[in-house]
């Protein structure tokens, strides 16, 4: 049996979770989540987990394996996908990835971390100090240890300058010298085949489902899940807090938000992420069929190739 695995992507809201689950079922295949926030136990409504019926109907991997506050990156999930991935194709049944987040969409297809190693002291230092002096503080630092230059690094986001200097100061290397090695790295799943197809819709269309998703989560209680969430810590979890629905709930509570502008506001960003996400896919992705959720069915997923 071919190494196989169909990674199925689309934007918030475009509507992949009912394919996803009919494509499944009728292949007798398991679904391996690709979302960077279903893997937080109790974070449901904000991030339009599956539903317990539907996680019932098909085996699910890599949903609720974590703690709000447990520490998630891709080389965790490329190490957690592998272990799934493999698993699956041992009993010789059909893999289905399916989720919209990019960065962990693209390491099915190349390289997305090194074999850096940052100890835990260094970075709660780095992190320290980017409080304590500021980004330019790390940008002048990084500035020394790399005489040549900072390649395209963008100077002005704290996260990409803090882990650069991490890395540099755990390794005693410069920028070039880890992008070079890194360039060289073999894709995480190079011994698989991998059919990527994206799930695309009518903006028109795509903004009445969103509007009507963050209806949904307010009715559902979003807020009272965020409240929840946040007696249990998840402003220590600074991926989760800040997504989409989360951030703006905590600025609502906190009371940087009216509350009459909650629902507005989430639907805005979310538009904003749509339009990023779209722009990934189309730079980051290796080219792929486009498949039009009005006309979409199951046996048209993925196109045999022309």
């Amino acid at each position: 049996m071919a190494r196989t695995i169909h990674v199925f992507t689309g934007c918030t809201a475009v509507g992949k979770t009912e394919l996803a689950l009919g494509w499944a079922e009728a292949r007798g295949a398991e679904i391996v989540s690709c979302d960077s926030l279903l893997f937080y136990r109790g974070a449901d409504i904000g991030t339009a987990k599956p539903t317990a019926a539907e996680l019932a109907r098909v085996p699910h991997h890599l949903i609720n394996i974590c703690g709000i506050t447990e520490r998630m990156d891709v080389t965790h999930y490329v190490t957690k996908a592998r272990a799934a991935i493999d698993d699956i194709l041992g009993r010789r049944r059909p893999v289905l990835v399916t989720g919209g987040s990019g960065f962990y969409l693209k390491s099915f297809f190349a390289p997305v971390a090194d074999e850096v190693a940052v100890p835990a002291e260094l970075r709660a230092e780095v992190r320290a100090r980017l409080e304590r002096d500021g980004v330019a503080s790390l940008v002048a630092e990084l500035a020394k240890l790399n005489p040549q230059g900072l390649g395209a690094l963008d100077v002005q986001n704290p996260r990409r300058v803090t882990r650069a200097l991490e890395r540099c100061l755990a390794s005693g290397r410069t920028l070039a010298s880890l992008q070079a090695e890194f360039a060289a790295l073999p894709a995480p799943f190079a011994d698989c085949e991998v059919k990527l197809v994206e799930l695309v819709r009518e903006p028109r269309d795509l903004e009445a489902r969103i509007n009507r998703r963050v209806a949904g989560m307010l009715q559902a209680g979003l807020v009272e899940e965020v409240r929840a969430l946040l007696a249990q810590g998840l402003k220590q979890n600074p991926s989760a807090s800040g997504a989409i629905g989360y951030r703006e709930t905590i600025d609502c509570l906190e009371g940087r938000l009216p509350e009459g502008e909650l629902a507005a506001t989430i639907a805005q960003n979310t538009r904003a992420l749509v339009k990023k996400q779209r722009t990934w896919f189309k730079t980051q992705l290796p080219a792929h069929p486009l498949v039009e959720a009005a006309s979409a069915t199951v046996d048209g997923l993925f196109p045999a190739p022309v």
